[in-house]
């Protein structure tokens, strides 16, 4: 199987860091922002958004994630690990790494749309743009078309050698 670096850790750092300003002009007039990971790599991007974030406003910024079979999102209600409470009347940014069908973001919208949130946003890292669900993303590091048969990895493994991969 062939893989094909598409992003390196520069590439990645400076993606990320154009979300992360992206997400606070959009939210500079909030007090406080939760930023939530779906579990995985999407949780990994969250945190290096939210690391970012802290270092560049005064914004006070939560994290929390969502555990979600990827696969088969239906068969268990997804988890997440904080309140209502923490939630009502806030900013709430939900990030994974890439967006392939909009199945799991779909399922993880799904856990705010009874609620009492300000706001709703979602984040990806990449964007594959094959979505069968009515779900986009308002912020997206690289927008990339693929055939159905590929898909995109993304490897965190390593602080310094992250990467994504075509494959």
């Amino acid at each position: 199987m062939q893989k094909t670096k598409i992003l390196d850790a520069v590439q990645i750092n400076q993606k990320l860091n154009r979300m992360a300003y992206q997400v606070y002009e959009n939210n500079f007039k909030e007090k406080e922002l939760l930023i939530v990971g779906i579990e995985g790599n999407g949780y990994k991007v969250a945190e290096r958004i939210v690391d970012i974030l802290k270092s560049i406003s005064t914004i006070k910024i939560n994290i929390g994630k969502i555990k979600l079979d990827k696969e088969n999102p239906w068969l268990l209600e997804p988890k997440i690990d904080f309140t209502e409470k923490d939630y009502e009347n806030k900013s709430v940014i939900l990030v994974d790494d890439v967006l392939n069908s909009g199945k799991a973001l779909m399922y993880a919208v799904k856990l705010f749309l009874n609620k009492p949130v300000k706001q709703l946003n979602t984040l990806v890292l990449v964007d594959r743009s094959h979505t069968r669900f009515p779900v986009k993303a308002d912020f997206v590091g690289l927008s990339l078309s693929t055939t159905l048969q590929e898909r995109i990895d993304t490897d965190f493994s390593k602080k310094g050698k992250e990467a994504v991969y075509l494959v």
